[in-house]
Formats: structure tokens, sequence, C-alpha cells
């Protein structure tokens, strides 16, 4: 079912809106992919863009009960907002453990006006508790196909870039985690905004990433 939807989407994308994809996801281990989010397109392109087949972190009232178990069996981590949901963390945790891909949007909500905002904490958590490699990741023309309010998509070309995985030495344990947490989102935003071109939402250069060998 995944296969055949995934090979759906993407002939419909590139039909539709001139699907372009830049980069690649690793093709084994345990690695979670950090994207912008301005639309709900953002999900199925992003999935198609990969050859792996991925889990998503998102928000647990985007659909209808009815929805839900299909969507958690595609890969959907139903995320609670409002507080740390500590199941799907630890979902994600396990499953990157497991050598899986996880994505995870690290602003949290989808972009209201277009352009790139503050990571949450979200993203260092996981990273904490793996020291997976992150792969950044940029949609282009999503929000202009279908913004936030929208009732039908329009069409405009869209696209999605990977960039080179990102590897971060982990914190030492001594009441270090929020900054080692403010750091990676901080690095990975700003890896976000390169790949775009646009401005990122931080305000000091990133340090403490590396390209993971």
């Amino acid at each position: 079912m995944y296969g055949i939807l995934w090979v759906l989407v993407r002939a419909t994308a590139r039909f539709c809106f001139g699907f372009r994809v830049v980069g690649t996801v690793p093709k084994r281990g345990g690695v979670l992919v950090a994207a912008n989010h301005a639309s709900y397109f953002d999900i199925p392109l992003l999935g198609c863009g990969m050859s792996r087949r991925a889990w998503y972190l998102g928000r647990s009232d985007l659909f209808v009960p009815g929805l839900k178990g299909i969507l958690q069996w595609l890969g959907w981590i139903p995320l609670k907002l409002g507080r740390l949901d500590r199941k799907a963390f630890e979902m994600a945790v396990a499953l990157i453990k497991a050598g899986k891909v996880v994505v995870i949007f690290p602003e949290g909500s989808r972009s209201l006006d277009g352009h790139l905002h503050e990571a949450k904490a979200g993203l260092g958590m996981i990273v904490a508790q793996t020291s997976c490699s992150v792969v950044p990741a940029y949609l282009k023309g999503t929000f202009e196909v279908l913004p936030a309010g929208a009732k039908r998509p329009r069409f405009h070309p869209v696209s999605v870039s990977f960039g080179e995985p990102l590897s971060f030495a982990p914190p030492d344990g001594n009441g270090e985690s929020k900054q080692f947490y403010r750091e990676v989102s901080r690095t990975v935003m700003e890896r976000i905004a390169a790949l775009g071109g646009v401005d990122s939402p931080n305000h000091h250069a990133p340090a403490g990433a590396r390209n993971a060998e």
C-alpha cells in the first residue's frame, strides 16, 4: 500500500506541479529528517521525495477519527501539542534506534506566512536520545500551492531539497541539555534556510554541527 501510494503521489506531483527532488536521504541507518512546514502538501511531497519509507511526527488533531488508524499505519505519529508528549517522542526515538527514518517539522506547526519560524525543543531532544544524524530539508512552493486557510490547491512548481546529514556531539549530562537543544534547533534551521535561499529565524551563527561521515 505504501509503495503504491508513493508512486501515485510522485507521478501526480510531477505532472501537476513539476515536482523536483534535489539531494538524498542516507540509504541505511536511523535518521531524523527536519523540514520546514507551510502546507498540508508537505507530508506527501516529502515522503515521495525519499526512496525510504518514513514516519512523521504530526499534530494529533489533524484528522478525523475514522482516518487516524489508516494514517498511523502509513507512518503518522500523532503528537499532542501544548505539553511534552512522551509517548510520541518515545515512539520516534525507538524507530530511529531501529534504523528507520523519522520526519519532524521543527517549527511545530504550519507557517501562516510562508516564512521560517523558530524551532521547538523536540528536535534536540530526539537527537540527544539517539545521537542520530539530522538531514535538513526545504520544501519550496508548497505554501503557494496550499497555504493555511485555502480551500483548494493552486498550480505552482514545487520541489524538495535535502542537505548533507548533520551530526552533533551529545550533551555531557552536566545540566547542558537545554543549551544542546537550542544549539541543534538553531543549527538545523540555519541549514534549512540555506537550502531554500531564504531568511533564517535565528539571530546567531550556527555552532557545534559537522557534516556526518
